[in-house]
């Protein structure tokens, strides 16, 4: 028998919290997707003003996160041309994204879920998604 540990809905809730309020500090509206260990969304919020073609693009770049246990950006760079998983971004439907926004979230050594950020640039998405993480961390540790 397996023991899986996985996010709450109220760590979600944390991590869209983080990641919404540093979107509004620099001004981006984002679509927020949040996912368990599996891939699996438990929450989601597109903010005033998210790009529609981002809520599924941030559920996605959550969802391979997740299930690759990686950032999506660390796909980006392994999947171009000459790289060990060039055209790995066809796999899985599709789904599978490579570029920046969407990290796994981790807990006592083990990913437990992802968080994927998408409205801004591939940078400003990994910022917010950073934030969501942050700002989960501290709510976990006490130091918020």
């Amino acid at each position: 028998m397996l023991t899986i540990k996985r996010l709450s809905l109220a760590d979600a809730h944390l991590l869209l919290e983080g990641a919404k309020a540093r979107a509004v500090q620099i001004g981006v509206p984002m679509c927020i997707a949040i996912t368990d260990e599996s891939g699996q969304l438990i929450a989601f919020e597109r903010m005033d003003g998210g790009k529609i073609t981002s809520t599924v693009i941030a559920q996605d770049k959550a969802y391979t996160a997740a299930g690759a246990k990686r950032t999506t950006e660390s796909y980006g760079v392994a999947s171009q041309p000459g790289s060990p998983a060039y055209g790995i971004n066809s796999a899985i439907g599709g789904r599978l994204l490579v570029v920046a926004g969407g990290l796994p979230v981790i807990a006592d050594g083990e990913v437990v879920g992802a968080i994927g950020v998408s409205s801004g640039t591939p940078a400003q998405d990994t910022e917010c998604a950073q934030a969501g993480i942050d700002h989960f961390v501290r709510q976990q540790t006490g130091n918020d």
